[in-house]
């Protein structure tokens, strides 16, 4: 069974509904709570660049710590600085699986890199159905 990890924060509704999610296909993935065990550099700009997505976008705006230490105008290598010394402006969740590397906002986003198919029907901690009893997703 191909492996799959999930940089995951248990206190994001996401971030949970994106391990839901993966072990509804039958997948018990490598955890990786990354407040407690924080990636470092080079973890970092591997996720980054195998995601292929600017580093701003991986940045978390929302939290108040980027607009505290004035993000808004930073450079990348500013933010991969903030990142690493304030894990939590780390966007998540961040799963990685042979298929590819995905940040999962919306958690249903998941979905498009897992190796195996969901195995019945998942909907999000909301109530919001995202795959029927038969594994398919809902769109």
């Amino acid at each position: 069974m191909d492996e799959v990890t999930i940089y995951h924060n248990p206190a994001c509704g996401t971030s949970r509904n994106t391990l839901g999610l993966i072990r509804n296909a039958g997948i018990e993935p490598k955890v990786i709570e990354y407040l407690r065990t924080p990636p470092d550099r080079a973890t970092l700009l591997s996720l980054i660049a195998a995601m292929g997505v600017p580093v701003r976008d991986v940045v978390r705006a929302k939290e108040p710590r980027y607009a505290e230490l004035g993000l808004a105008d930073a450079d990348d290598a500013a933010l991969i600085e903030a990142m690493l010394a304030h894990p939590v402006l780390i966007n998540r969740p961040i799963v990685v699986t042979a298929v590819g590397t995905k940040l999962c906002r919306p958690s249903e986003a998941v979905l498009d890199i897992l190796p195996q198919p969901q195995r019945g029907a998942f909907s999000k901690e909301d109530g919001e159905p995202v795959v029927d009893a038969a594994g398919n997703r809902i769109v």
